[in-house]
């Protein structure tokens, strides 16, 4: 895909970590990171300098070991510091949760023990909808409002699941717990379904494995500090891997 350009007065889509812009390839898009952070559906909001450039640093080098490993992707390649190409997909009106610890939301919701660990993968399904705050919803609200067919969720199940040991075969000898994550998905042309949107720490819940430090987004939500610092330990650690 070297030869693709791209024209930034061309937009598509802004959301709140990255922007969309079209290229000469109506297939391909080009994935910009912005500085923002968000939290608790956009209600805490912040800018800091440098951060688009870890996330997508960092997610480019999951998804570049991800693709080694066969998983359907969005993503094509890295451009520079703060871009990627991707597929064109049309985003399925779903977020995919898996947790391997509790904490979060799920502790508030059940009453769980924070920082259980789980005796499988546990998978939660929510609603991509900001204006009700992303509820919570069951596979049979997927299929009646015709958000996600049975193959779909079925091959989404697969994915993730297979998408999970990967990521914890990755972060385990860096010393890094992978709590839970988020995952989305969209379709492209063919309709074929493709991993989308990004895996960085905005996305998932990442623990030293030594110290039990938060080294993502959570130390935005809850005012802990040093937010960027995280990230870049966590850059510092995948980008001294090989492979």
């Amino acid at each position: 895909m070297s030869g693709v350009k791209y024209a930034r007065s061309e937009m598509l889509y802004e959301g709140k970590a990255k922007r969309l812009y079209a290229t000469d390839d109506p297939e391909v898009v080009l994935v910009e990171y912005k500085d923002s952070f968000t939290a608790f559906n956009g209600e805490k909001r912040a800018e800091m300098s440098g951060k688009g450039r870890l996330n997508n640093l960092i997610s480019s080098r999951i998804f570049e070991y991800l693709a080694k490993n066969d998983v359907p992707l969005h993503f094509i390649e890295r451009v520079d510091e703060l871009r990627q190409l991707a597929v064109r997909v049309r985003i399925l009106p779903l977020e995919v949760v898996v947790r391997n610890i509790t904490t979060g939301s799920i502790v508030k919701r059940l009453g769980a023990e924070e920082g259980r660990r789980l005796p499988r993968p546990l998978l939660e399904l929510y609603y991509k909808d900001d204006a009700l705050g992303d509820p919570i919803v069951t596979e049979d609200h997927a299929l009646i409002f015709g958000w996600a067919s049975e193959e779909d969720l079925s091959e989404i199940k697969g994915i993730t699941l297979r998408v999970n040991g990967l990521l914890k075969d990755l972060f385990a000898p860096l010393g890094v717990v992978l709590v839970d994550f988020k995952l989305e998905f969209g379709r492209d042309s063919r309709g074929a379904l493709l991993l989308a949107d990004e895996i960085s720490p905005d996305t998932c819940r990442f623990w030293d494995s030594s110290t039990g430090d938060r080294l993502d987004k959570d130390r935005f939500r809850k005012d802990l500090g040093d937010v960027l610092g995280a990230y870049e330990e966590i850059w510092r650690r995948l980008s001294g891997r090989d492979g």
